[in-house]
């Protein structure tokens, strides 16, 4: 028996299918064009911060002085959390991966503020504030219980991040490392609706507690096609090993139609402009810091694959310089996905707030291909 069913269109992951409308951020894939509520990514990594990015990204405007300030100083208020997370994370197997802690613990702050007001201004800034400021200390956390240390209280004489760097070392970061640092943050902190952010949307969408948000979206996010792909960039580029192996990798990848880890995007056909300024900052880094082997194996890299598949609108996308970037900031390979979320948290509450001022649950439609009117058989008689 065959499945019968009205025809409507249908394309698999809903690629190119509008979902909603927004005034958040704006891509122009044939172009390199990103925009957070009109301002080009490129002007707000050379003149912002993450922590005023993310105040324009929820807020659609940017801050005067004063509003920035107190923005920054309510965050700086709410970095530490409370003992009862500590002691639940305490509990985690250390073998975990630190974006399963993070979604554990993302969800657990909603028990602890368990009020619901989402028609209420006040509540939504305190949320906001709230996961802002604590999401890095949980990720900082995590990662010294792991290795059986205690966790670094916030240092409130660092700003946003200088503070994460410091809870990963007990040191206080180079100026140039934390000032890359903030820029990397504002770069991933928004990027319209992508796997993560819908997941985000959808969950909000219930009218449930923001926790709850941002810890389905920390689900979405920690696939190794979304934000688990700077990770395998690493362990890419560890498994080709020198420059000279660079070409037969990729001639091999080409021959064998295998993803090639850190290049292509769904939207850009030209580079992502988020990865020309993490190019840009990676060799400032490199120049202050001295130099890294990797770095030459990328710049093959690149080379080598545009040469290959840049016809096809193949170039590097934004995971391709953000992990090498990390790696000279001396962060564990598996923090790179959790400094993602850390970053992307700003867009998922953007969403989140904008999603609230135009709620409708989300309820896609199916086109079923299964059968009709199939017999119940007795277990006795399968």
């Amino acid at each position: 028996m065959t499945a019968t069913y009205l025809y409507c269109e249908y394309k698999p992951g809903l690629e190119g299918i509008p979902a909603a409308k927004s005034g958040i951020s704006y891509v122009d894939g044939k172009q390199g064009i990103l925009e957070y509520r009109g301002i080009r990514i490129e002007e707000l990594a050379a003149k912002s911060s993450f922590l005023e990015t993310a105040y324009l990204l929820i807020w659609d405007k940017l801050p005067t002085k004063e509003e920035l300030t107190e923005f920054e100083t309510d965050i700086l208020y709410h970095r530490r959390i409370k003992y009862r997370i500590r002691d639940m994370m305490k509990c985690f197997p250390e073998t975990g991966h630190p974006m399963d802690a993070l979604q554990t613990s993302a969800a657990a702050l909603g028990l602890f503020y368990s009020r619901r007001a989402l028609d209420n201004p006040d509540y939504i800034r305190q949320a906001v504030v709230r996961l802002l400021a604590k999401i890095p200390t949980m990720i900082a956390a995590f990662h010294q219980m792991r290795e059986g240390n205690d966790p670094i209280q916030p240092n409130d004489e660092l700003d946003y991040a200088s503070n994460f760097l410091y809870m990963l070392t007990e040191r206080k970061p180079h100026p140039l490392a934390a000032k890359i640092f903030d820029v990397c943050l504002t770069l991933h902190a928004e990027h319209t609706i992508n796997a993560s952010t819908f997941s985000a949307m959808v969950t909000a969408s219930t009218l449930t507690d923001p926790y709850a948000v941002v810890a389905s979206a920390v689900g979405t996010l920690a696939g190794p096609l979304h934000g688990g792909a700077n990770e395998e960039v690493l362990l890419m580029l560890e498994e080709i090993g020198s420059v000279e192996n660079v070409r037969p990798f990729i001639e091999k990848c080409v021959a064998n139609k295998q993803k090639i880890m850190g290049f292509g995007h769904r939207v850009y056909k030209v580079k992502d402009p988020r990865a020309t300024i993490l190019q840009n900052l990676a060799e400032q880094l490199f120049e202050e810091m001295g130099h890294d082997d990797y770095y030459d194996l990328a710049l093959e890299l690149e080379k080598v694959v545009e040469e290959q598949l840049g016809s096809k609108g193949i170039y590097p996308n934004v995971d391709f310089y953000s992990g090498l970037v990390y790696r000279k900031l001396g962060i564990p390979t598996d923090l790179f996905t959790p400094i993602f979320a850390i970053a992307r948290v700003a867009g998922w509450l953007a969403h989140w707030k904008e999603q609230l001022g135009v709620n409708r649950i989300f309820r896609p439609t199916q086109i079923y291909t299964g059968v009709h009117n199939a017999p119940y058989i007795p277990i006795a008689e399968r």
